[in-house]
């Protein structure tokens, strides 16, 4: 990839944070990589950021949001994309660092009984669904409507906690293949100053 420019470096910059369970390269992973590609040509935008997480299984917010903070960087020029836990990441960044937009895929915000997820800390405490909303300019959300891990009502609770822009796409399971033509569009959009 060549270096950033000045200009590119005043763009909004993306992070793209994957679902749990990326241990080799997470641009081979779902639709990561594709996205990454496709945003990487668009000229509103400056860096596209697609990194694997450290401890990529467990998904530990412990680690995965002040690796998103301190790392990767995010702020409030970041428009953060989470898939799955990487979603779950996204928000409980936002609950205390200001981004320009949160675009969350598959989110929930039960451990959904699970003992992993509950180890991931994520579901420890209620979420501040207000600092959220405060903290990030724009929120878009998508959920397949036959998402085998996580049903729609978690999706549905959040988008209604979150206020956010909120899409059930027929067919699209948990999102684990590309193309995801609605994803890169929003984040153009945000980008832009669209949405």
């Amino acid at each position: 990839m060549a270096a950033l420019t000045t200009t590119d470096a005043l763009k909004p910059r993306v992070i793209i944070v994957p679902g749990n369970g990326c241990t080799g390269d997470v641009a081979d992973a779902n639709w990561y990589g594709w996205l990454a590609a496709e945003l990487r040509r668009e000229d509103c935008l400056g860096e596209v950021v697609l990194r694997g997480m450290p401890d990529p299984v467990a998904a530990r917010e412990s680690i995965w949001v002040p690796f998103l903070r301190d790392e990767l960087g995010a702020d409030e020029r970041t428009i953060v994309v989470g898939h799955s836990s990487g979603a779950e990441a996204a928000m409980r960044l936002a609950e205390t660092t200001r981004v320009l937009s949160l675009c969350l895929v598959s989110a929930c915000w039960t451990d959904l009984g699970d003992a992993g997820e509950r180890a991931a800390g994520y579901y420890a405490r209620p979420w501040d669904w207000a600092a959220i909303r405060r903290n990030a300019g724009s929120i878009h959300q998508w959920h397949g409507d036959d998402d085998p891990f996580i049903p729609l009502a978690e999706a549905r609770h959040v988008a209604e906690n979150l206020d956010s822009a909120y899409a059930e796409l027929p067919g699209r399971s948990h999102f684990f293949s590309p193309p995801f033509p609605e994803l890169a569009a929003a984040v153009a959009a945000v980008a832009r100053g669209d949405a």
